[in-house]
């Protein structure tokens, strides 16, 4: 599911499952791993997905099993995302496709969003499909995505193409398909270049009260 690469001082992490690059336990467990590793060997991380998809969001046949079950992988999923927002080096993602719920919600947890122009969905369709928002859920959107947007975007589950999604919030830039990759390089190279104990410290600091409110959230 998640290829592992050490681009001189960038850990790019490739993630394609061969469907739907769904966040379930496997995907968790790699990404976490991978974060970890990144920590001791890189200065900057890139999370990408495959040509047209980055991820479609939580693992459906999962959350069917019943309650125990989804409430297991939601709340590690906000787990990780807790663990990608406070992550103490610069996240980059190269969004290369539709990201969408959990998917989307990875994207307001990184640091720097590159997405790729095209025929794409992002955004969270939980009210869509019948579902509430957990904490984490709502916390992200709310500390990421413009506050005008924030009402159709997190309520009436607005999905945007990627040129909407940057002026919503979901993304900070867009390039072609093409060049999606080479960009989130070029980003990941300039801010691993930045000195870590001043970035870290800035973005954990501009991160701490909604860090503690999905904190609270989770426990």
């Amino acid at each position: 599911m998640l290829s592992y690469t050490l681009d001189d001082k960038i850990a790019v992490l490739q993630i394609d499952d061969g469907k739907a690059n769904a966040v379930g336990h496997s995907f968790i467990n790699d990404l976490l791993q991978a974060l970890d590793r990144a920590e001791e060997e890189a200065s900057a991380v890139l999370i990408a997905g495959r040509p047209g998809l980055f991820s479609a969001g939580f693992d459906l046949k999962e959350l069917q099993k019943g309650p125990s079950e989804s409430q297991a992988l939601v709340g590690r999923g906000g787990q990780l995302l807790l663990r990608v927002f406070e992550h103490p080096q610069p996240v980059i993602v190269a969004c290369t496709g539709h990201a969408m719920a959990a998917g989307a919600l990875l994207l307001l947890a990184a640091d720097t969003r590159i997405g790729a122009a095209g025929d794409f969905k992002i955004g969270l369709n939980e009210t869509a499909i019948g579902m509430a928002l957990p904490g984490f859920g709502l916390e992200l959107p709310r500390h990421r995505l413009d506050r005008r947007h924030q009402v159709a975007a997190v309520t009436q589950a607005q999905l945007y193409g990627p040129e909407q999604a940057q002026e919503v919030g979901f993304l900070d830039s867009v390039v072609s398909a093409d060049e999606v990759l080479d960009r989130a390089r070029e980003v990941a190279a300039r801010l691993a270049d930045l000195p870590g104990e001043a970035y870290v410290a800035n973005k954990l600091g501009l991160r701490r009260e909604t860090a503690e409110r999905i904190r609270q959230s989770l426990d």
